[in-house]
């Protein structure tokens, strides 16, 4: 009995999504792109510099990640304990990312060839 409750009441989270909602969120994410080609290709590095530009465009990017994982994919709507599971791992896999960065970086200015 409480399984088909609990279908029932996913059943009406996602009814919430509605078209003008799907068109919101698909506006935003043409937004944010537009945003992200124009400081790629539009700010010469002149007037921003290169690292700023950068952190720029990661944070756009992420944000961007955020609203199609949220939305599209479904997650918004699913239980906390999965969005947690899946936020931790992603934050393992970010912090791996930046090591293994670091690690070459350390190896690439240490190695004499």
């Amino acid at each position: 009995m409480s399984s088909e409750h609990t279908k029932v009441e996913h059943a009406q989270e996602h009814e919430s999504m509605t078209k003008s909602k799907i068109w919101k969120v698909f506006f935003i994410l043409l937004g944010i792109t537009v945003v992200e080609f124009i400081i790629a290709l539009a700010v010469p590095e002149t007037l921003v510099p290169k690292p700023v530009k950068d952190f720029a465009y990661i944070i756009l990017t992420l944000v961007k990640a955020f609203y199609i994982v949220a939305f599209f994919m479904h997650l918004k709507f699913e239980k906390y304990t999965l969005i947690v599971g899946l936020l931790v791992s992603f934050i393992f896999i970010l912090y791996f990312i930046v090591l293994m960065i670091n690690e070459g970086n350390y190896m690439n200015s240490h190695m004499n060839l």
